[in-house]
């Protein structure tokens, strides 16, 4: 069971702690605080997102039948176009309890721990470009929540094809249940878990030169992996969740980044966006313009 793990109540108590946390500590004017206020509003704003998932997904779980019959529906669109079985990605590693247990781990905890580094580590190294990916991130997550309202059952559960519940069988499984009530029970598709680790992806090769930037590639394909070894998800999943975060990006670039640029350059305290030469480029002012404490 991921450690990362949240309810809807617990989530959405602490977005709530965390903001008033925040506007607590802003008339301070200190330097800690105001990182951590400035930490403490993002951290509630992943929070609240993760609220509203739970949400959706809770509204897609109840309608069993049609989930099921949607679900079924993906996967034979898949055979008439001759996409390769997910079976064929399962069957390899199922010989293997030591490879499929780390597999089933790894789709639980890595979705959520993965976006919290990337997220961490964007906001203290890449300060100037954190906004962007950040926006293109809620976008992706309230796109996706939308479609998700339209149940469609992971292929562990619709029944012949051949797969196999690999958390069911170890014992790792977070559903007590079909029509447990748990979330995203039957919200597949798209799945968040690709989009997110494709976001971390594409967002480390642009915003780093690093050798450590391909770790965020990494990450993704482990999670195109998991999510369908472990018969969490179909490929069309996997695909619909790459259409939608394009989406998020171009939504991002053409449509909020100029109004937050405007902002930007109307307030004169941040960096304009740096990908875009043709906007003026505003001094950040360091930490060190926050009155020190006395």
């Amino acid at each position: 069971m991921s450690w990362l793990r949240l309810d809807v109540t617990t989530a959405s108590i602490g977005a709530a702690a965390l903001l008033v946390a925040a506007i607590a500590l802003r008339p301070l004017r200190r330097r800690w605080s105001v990182l951590a206020a400035a930490a403490a509003v993002e951290i509630a704003l992943v929070c609240g997102l993760f609220a509203l998932w739970q949400i959706a997904n809770g509204a897609a779980h109840t309608n069993v039948a049609g989930g099921l019959a949607n679900g079924r529906w993906v996967w034979h669109a898949e055979r008439v176009l001759v996409v390769p079985s997910e079976r064929w990605l399962q069957r390899p590693i199922l010989p293997h309890p030591d490879i499929v247990r780390a597999t089933n781990y790894y789709y639980d905890t890595a979705h959520l721990t993965g976006m919290a580094i990337f997220l961490a580590w964007l906001w203290l190294r890449h300060r100037d470009l954190y906004p962007r990916w950040r926006n293109v991130m809620v976008l992706f997550t309230g796109m996706s929540l939308l479609i998700e309202i339209i149940p469609v059952a992971p292929p562990r559960l619709i029944g012949g094809t051949g797969l196999v519940d690999t958390a069911e069988l170890y014992g790792q499984s977070v559903y007590t249940g079909v029509g447990s009530g748990l979330a995203d029970q039957y919200a597949a598709l798209p799945s968040i878990h690709v989009g997110w680790a494709l976001l971390i992806a594409v967002a480390c090769l642009k915003c780093s030169s690093s050798p450590w930037r391909w770790i965020g590639v990494a990450h993704a394909v482990l999670t195109v992996f998991g999510v369908v070894a472990t018969a969490n998800h179909y490929w069309f999943d996997g695909l619909s969740a790459a259409i939608v975060l394009v989406f998020a990006i171009g939504l991002e670039r053409f449509a909020v980044a100029p109004v937050r640029r405007r902002l930007v350059l109307r307030r004169g305290d941040l960096t304009a966006d740096p990908a875009d030469d043709q906007v003026a480029r505003v001094p950040v002012p360091s930490l060190a313009s926050v009155p020190a404490e006395e």
